[in-house]
């Protein structure tokens, strides 16, 4: 099989193609052909070992990459089933978390691993697994958001905030978007009732307080986001940070961690854990027609390197797809 591998940490171009033999699984696991892909800052994360605290906490790989194959969002067709699986069989379409999606095959847990929503192509189920369901813990999980609530979204155009947006819209709240002029009208177009210009106005100047702010950019600081929320409100903090930080977003989180513990406010930052049930209630928000992934950009595999370097300079609307076969 084709696949994007990386022997080092580094820049996006320090990935190769090259050809492998198709991964094995065991109990418990899914063989999928993989049809798409998606990009995300986590990717670029793995891909570079950043921020370097990370690579202290065993997921990442202290002084070479932990995974060969990076990628984690997946929609395809499955291949072969563990022997104790039946819910799922070889033909069916889904999508989900995998491991080494940049490749033409991969190996995915069975609790990470959905039916596919008819209704969707795979470059679009292929774009929702990690930002929807980011954006689904933190609009409803995290910031129980109600219906006549004011809901701010920092980062509304990006691939968690296009989501993040759309479900709000869904509860009922009433949205705010912060984004560029040029994305105005798509935010808008997406559930945003109020949209932001961040290059012209500043959200956080306390004139208008929200139940509820996501924040998916981490350029305020968490004063700044206090004295834009209610005394009773919530801030959800998802900031993936830049490249080439040592601490990176994980700062950040601590302090926001520490300022929780004083602030009348509450101060939360979105859960990392994934699970089927998480698919399941994405997938019932598309087929009620709530939610809809915003595609960027298509890419094909042999450009996944262009597709993370997009991602990492911070202006992709939506998500970025890969498109493997």
């Amino acid at each position: 099989m084709t696949a994007m591998t990386q022997d080092r940490f580094g820049a996006p171009d320090t990935l190769r193609m090259v050809q492998l033999n198709r991964p094995q699984i065991g109990s418990g696991e899914i063989l999928l052909k993989v049809h798409a892909a998606a990009v995300n800052p986590y990717d670029w994360h793995m891909i570079r070992g950043d921020p370097r605290v990370a690579r202290l906490m065993g997921g990442v790989g202290l002084t070479r990459p932990k995974a060969r194959i990076a990628g984690v969002d997946v929609a395809g067709r499955v291949c072969r089933v563990g022997a104790d699986l039946q819910e799922l069989q070889p033909g069916d379409d889904v999508f989900g978390f995998a491991r080494g999606a940049f490749a033409e095959y991969a190996v995915a847990d069975a609790s990470l691993i959905a039916r596919k929503p008819a209704d969707l192509s795979f470059e679009e189920a292929a774009a929702l697994p990690m930002a929807a369901v980011t954006a689904l813990h933190a609009i409803r999980d995290r910031g129980h958001a109600r219906p006549g609530q004011r809901v701010l979204v920092n980062g509304a155009a990006g691939g968690v905030g296009t989501f993040a947006v759309q479900i709000a819209a869904a509860l009922g709240a009433d949205v705010t978007g912060v984004c560029s002029a040029r994305n105005s009208d798509m935010v808008r177009s997406i559930g945003a009732a109020h949209v932001i210009n961040y290059e012209a106005e500043d959200f956080a100047d306390g004139r208008v307080r929200y139940d509820l702010i996501l924040d998916n950019v981490g350029n305020r600081t968490i004063g700044d986001l206090r004295r834009a929320v209610t005394p009773g409100g919530t801030v959800v903090v998802n900031a993936g940070g830049s490249p080439g930080k040592v601490f990176g977003a994980v700062g950040g989180l601590l302090r926001a961690a520490i300022v929780n513990l004083f602030a009348k406010q509450r101060i939360t930052m979105v859960p990392t854990t994934w699970s089927k049930g998480d698919l399941l209630a994405v997938t019932e928000l598309v087929d009620a027609g709530h939610v809809r992934p915003v595609i960027d950009r298509t890419y094909p595999l042999a450009e996944t390197a262009a597709a993370l370097q997009h991602v990492e300079a911070g202006h992709a609307r939506g998500k970025v797809v890969i498109a493997v076969a």
